[in-house]
């Protein structure tokens, strides 16, 4: 499996996954840039994504839901702040309503993606930022560490 480990720190408010994978930098950061692929890996196996809407730039936004096995949708959005190519992308990551608004019932958080090559090897980590210990609890508490770790783990079939 790709992913090394998910890591909540409290103290901290973050939670980190770090994965590396047998691929460049290039070919890892290309499962991020293209929506099409991003649904192959985004959500767990039994909660795949759809990418509704998806401006790849710095200020853009992305819409996109969850289905669950049982159809139930869960959707969410992101806002882009800092792409560095093959390199690093940093974006507000949310739950949203069913519009693909922000749902400010639920908690927003930042997520800082780094990659870093080295002989053709490319480490990924994730560090997600929150704004409260309960905003932390609680998506720790609906399985966003294990959702992601089994999300991330799909990566190496794409690359």
């Amino acid at each position: 499996m790709t992913v090394i480990s998910a890591t909540p720190d409290r103290d901290n408010l973050t939670l980190t996954v770090v994965a590396e994978f047998e691929a460049t930098a290039e070919r890892v950061w290309g499962v991020w840039e293209d929506p099409r692929k991003l649904e192959k890996w985004w959500g767990p196996p039994s909660w795949p994504a759809s990418f509704t809407e998806f401006d790849f730039r710095e200020g853009g936004e992305v819409k996109y839901h969850m289905t669950g096995p049982e159809g139930e949708k869960a959707p969410g959005y992101w806002r882009f702040k800092v792409i560095e190519k093959q390199r690093r992308l940093v974006f507000e990551d949310g739950f949203a309503d069913d519009q693909g608004e922000p749902d400010d019932g639920l908690p927003a958080m930042q997520m800082t993606m780094t990659l870093e090559e080295d002989a053709g090897k490319t480490r990924m980590v994730t560090v997600t930022d929150f704004k409260s210990v309960e905003d932390l609890e609680k998506v720790l508490e609906m399985g966003m560490a294990e959702g992601m770790s089994l999300a991330m783990g799909q990566i190496d079939a794409l690359l």
